[in-house]
């Protein structure tokens, strides 16, 4: 009997242990100890990625605007996590550190997952870590992606599949090597999901019935189409409208819920050495 307790009790240990879950590209430990101030590059809108919307200039600025708008709900999700010292917004163009620390971007296709990933050159990136005294620098990217994908129409009775155009978003926290410490979609999660910020075009299965086609026409939305679904808040459970808006809320939820450490009960903020301190 004892034999069978002891048995069952080292089954079990590494189901208690397998609870805490580690995000990072490196151990959980060696995160702590090596990033403790993070510095958050405004976020980036990449203009020269694949994005087919007719008005596209006007959609760019609209992206640079809402992310003005928004990246310091991130910076504060981020900063709640409590896995770093300190975590500050640069005081940057993002725009032109984009082009200078701009190494390559790639279309990626990883677990079924597609999303565009980027690689920094390390000067710049090492320079601009070390000017503003950073242990790690968070880069988050606004771009555009076609993909397949299967579109259901509002009463759920029609489908029409093909290559939609869509913004995602990514992120990824780098080290003064270009290093990527973490990054986002997340390939360390037990369920892998990724879903985009916002699809760019529809199907108009009204124009294919009125027309008795068996063809629907995939079109864009429109510029205030788009400003108005990036603008749209989230309501409580009384109905009444928050100040969190829906789409980007959802982007910097996942990203700061794939940011957090498990420090076994410790505050970071009381054993951590600021970066400016540790190079003393």
């Amino acid at each position: 009997m004892r034999r069978l307790v002891l048995l069952v009790s080292l089954l079990l240990v590494p189901l208690v242990g397998g609870c805490a879950h580690n995000y990072y590209n490196l151990p959980q430990e060696v995160v702590a100890d090596k990033v403790r101030v993070v510095g958050m590059l405004p976020m980036i809108v990449d203009s020269d990625s694949d994005i087919r919307f007719p008005q596209r200039e006007e959609l760019l600025a609209l992206l640079v605007n809402m992310n003005r708008s928004f990246e310091r709900d991130l910076l504060r999700l981020v900063k709640n996590t409590n896995s770093f010292y300190a975590v500050t917004l640069l005081d940057a163009d993002p725009k032109a550190a984009f082009n200078s620390l701009l190494f390559r971007r790639e279309r990626r296709d990883d677990a079924a997952i597609q999303y565009n990933k980027y690689f920094w050159k390390e000067e710049p990136l090492a320079e601009l870590i070390r000017k503003n005294s950073l242990d790690a620098l968070l880069l988050v990217v606004v771009s555009g992606i076609s993909r397949s994908e299967k579109i259901s129409s509002s009463n759920l009775l029609d489908s029409w599949t093909a290559d939609y155009n869509f913004l995602i978003m990514t992120a990824q926290l780098v080290d003064a090597k270009g290093t990527i410490l973490w990054e986002y979609p997340n390939f360390r999660q037990r369920s892998l999901s990724y879903s985009p910020l916002l699809n760019l075009q529809y199907p108009d299965f009204d124009e294919a019935g009125a027309n008795m086609s068996a063809t629907v026409a995939v079109k864009f939305k429109t510029l205030d189409g788009v400003r108005r679904a990036l603008e749209k808040r989230r309501k409580d459970l009384l109905g009444r409208e928050t100040s969190d808006v829906e789409l980007y809320m959802q982007q910097f939820e996942a990203i700061a819920s794939l940011m957090a450490l498990d420090k076994g009960g410790k505050n970071p903020q009381a054993a951590a050495t600021p970066a400016k301190e540790a190079a003393k």
